[in-house]
C-alpha cells in the first residue's frame, strides 16, 4: 500500500466575490498576481519547496482556468507517479450529488483520495494567500507538542482581528479558546486558515460532523475537536502573508511588490516561486518609451509610459499613454495617448485611444460600496471601453461598452457598467 506521512489538501473552489468583476469569470486562486504568477501558485510552490509531493486541489467555481493552469503538476515539479497534484471537482456519488459547502465538506467529500495515501499527518491550507511557509519547520512543530492539530496563527492588529478566527494559548501555546470572527476578540492572534491535522483525528471528525450544513474548519471542526479536549497548538509565523480577498488588499500586495527591496521577495533562489509559463518573446522597450518602478511581463510592448506599476505578459501599452499605480493584466492594451491611474485592469481587455481611466473626486459605489472602494477603477476581463471616455474612482466596468454606454463620454466615480451576461 502507498503511504506518505504528510499529504495537502488545497481549498481553491472559492468565488472571491469581494473581487468584484475580477472574479465575475475566474475562480480567485486563478487571478493573476504580480506580473507572471497566478494566487494559486504561492501554497503550491510552498508545497514543493517544504517536500510536500502530494497534493490534492479542490476546485468548484469557474475551474475551468485554474483547471488548465496546474495541468498535471508539471512547474511546480507534481508530475509524479504516485503522489503529485490531482484536481478534485465535486462529482456525482450514487446515492447523491453535491456541491462543496464549506471548507469541511469539501475535506469530508474526498476522503477517499486521502485514505487511498494512508497518510499520518494531512496540511490543510487555502489557495487564495499570498505567503511563503516551510510547512516541514510546522509538521516538526506539530510532533514535538504531539500534537492532534496544528493552527498556523500570526498576530494582527487587535482592531483587525474580528475579521479572523482568533486563538487564545496558554503558556505552551496550547489553543485553550477558539472564537470564529469575534466581535470583541480576547486575543490579536488570527488563525491563518493553514492546519496540520493528525489523519485519524481529522476523519473521526470529519464523519462526526458531516451532517452539518457547510461544514466549516473555523465554525464546526476546531470547535469539535476543542471539546472533546484534542490537544491543539497554536505555531505562530511572523513571516509576511496576505489575505488578498479584496481589492484593495490584493491592489497593496501587487505594489509591495515594486519596493526596492520588497517585504515579498520573489526573487529569492532557495525559495523559488513556480509557475506555468507561457512561451513569450522579450519585452520590448521603444527609444521614447519611460518606466520607472514597475515589473513588466514577458512580450509586453512599450511605446509609452509607465510609473509604479506591475505590466503582466503580452501587454501592449501605446505611444503617449500614461499608466501610473496600476495592475494591468495577461494580454491587455492601452491606446495612443490614455491615461490610467490605480486602476485595476483585468486580462484581455481593450482601451482604446484618448481615454482617461480614474479620474476625478472620489465617491462611494452604486453598485457596492464595500468591494468597489480604495479610490480604484477595476475592469474585468475581455472588456471593451471605446475612444475618450473618462472613468472615475471606484468604479467597475465589464464587458464591451459603446459610446452611448456613458453618460457625455463619461462613467462617474462610484458608477458601474456590466453589460448583460457578465454578473
Amino acid at each position: 500500500m502507498i503511504k506518505k506521512e504528510m499529504i495537502a489538501m488545497l481549498l481553491a473552489g472559492g468565488q472571491g466575490s469581494r473581487l468584484g468583476v475580477l472574479t465575475s469569470k475566474v475562480a480567485k486562486p486563478a487571478v493573476a498576481f504580480g506580473g507572471k504568477y497566478r494566487i494559486i501558485d504561492f501554497p503550491l510552490s510552498n508545497c514543493i519547496n517544504s517536500g510536500v509531493d502530494t497534493v490534492g486541489v479542490l476546485t468548484q467555481y469557474q475551474p475551468l482556468r485554474l483547471n488548465a493552469h496546474i495541468g498535471i503538476g508539471i512547474p511546480w515539479d507534481l508530475d509524479r507517479n504516485i503522489g503529485g497534484v490531482t484536481v478534485l471537482p465535486p462529482y456525482e456519488k450514487s446515492t447523491n450529488s453535491e456541491w462543496y459547502t464549506g471548507t469541511a465538506n469539501a475535506i469530508y467529500q474526498n476522503i477517499e483520495y486521502m485514505e487511498s495515501y494512508n497518510p499520518d499527518y494531512v496540511l490543510i491550507l487555502s489557495g487564495d494567500h499570498i505567503y511563503k511557509m516551510d510547512y516541514e519547520v510546522m509538521l516538526d512543530y506539530h510532533k514535538a507538542n504531539n500534537a492532534d492539530i496544528t493552527i498556523a496563527a500570526m498576530p494582527v492588529p487587535i482592531e483587525e482581528a474580528s475579521r479572523f478566527g482568533v486563538v487564545v494559548t496558554n503558556d505552551e501555546n496550547r489553543i485553550i479558546e477558539f472564537e470564529e470572527k469575534p466581535a470583541n476578540p480576547k486575543s490579536n492572534l488570527a488563525s491563518m486558515g493553514i492546519y496540520i491535522f493528525s489523519w485519524k483525528i481529522l476523519k473521526e471528525a470529519l464523519l462526526k460532523m458531516s451532517d452539518q450544513s457547510n461544514c466549516d474548519f473555523g465554525k464546526h471542526i476546531i470547535p469539535y475537536c476543542h471539546a472533546k479536549n484534542d490537544r491543539i497548538f497554536a505555531y505562530e509565523y511572523n513571516g509576511y502573508w496576505k489575505d488578498v480577498g479584496t481589492l484593495g488588499s490584493y491592489w497593496e500586495a501587487n505594489m509591495e511588490l515594486i519596493d526596492i527591496i520588497p517585504v515579498f521577495n520573489l526573487y529569492e533562489e532557495f525559495w523559488r516561486i513556480y509557475t506555468k509559463s507561457d512561451i513569450l518573446p522579450p519585452q520590448y522597450v521603444s527609444a521614447d518609451a519611460k518606466i520607472n518602478r514597475s515589473i513588466i511581463g514577458e512580450g509586453t510592448t512599450i511605446l509609452g509610459t509607465v510609473e509604479n506599476s506591475v505590466i503582466g505578459p503580452g501587454v501592449t501599452i501605446e505611444a503617449g499613454a500614461l499608466v501610473k499605480d496600476s495592475i494591468i493584466m495577461k494580454d491587455s492594451s492601452i491606446g495612443k495617448n490614455t491615461k490610467v491611474y490605480k486602476s485595476v485592469i483585468a486580462e484581455n481587455v481593450e482601451i482604446c485611444e484618448g481615454c482617461e481611466i480614474g479620474v476625478g473626486e472620489e465617491a462611494p459605489s452604486k453598485l457596492d460600496a464595500k468591494i468597489y472602494a480604495f479610490g480604484l477603477a477595476t475592469i474585468g476581463e475581455n472588456s471593451y471601453i471605446p475612444a475618450d471616455i473618462k472613468v472615475g474612482k471606484n468604479t467597475a466596468i465589464s464587458g464591451i461598452t459603446t459610446p452611448t454606454d456613458y453618460t457625455n463620454g463619461e462613467l462617474a466615480s462610484g458608477d458601474y457598467i456590466i453589460k448583460a451576461g457578465d454578473r
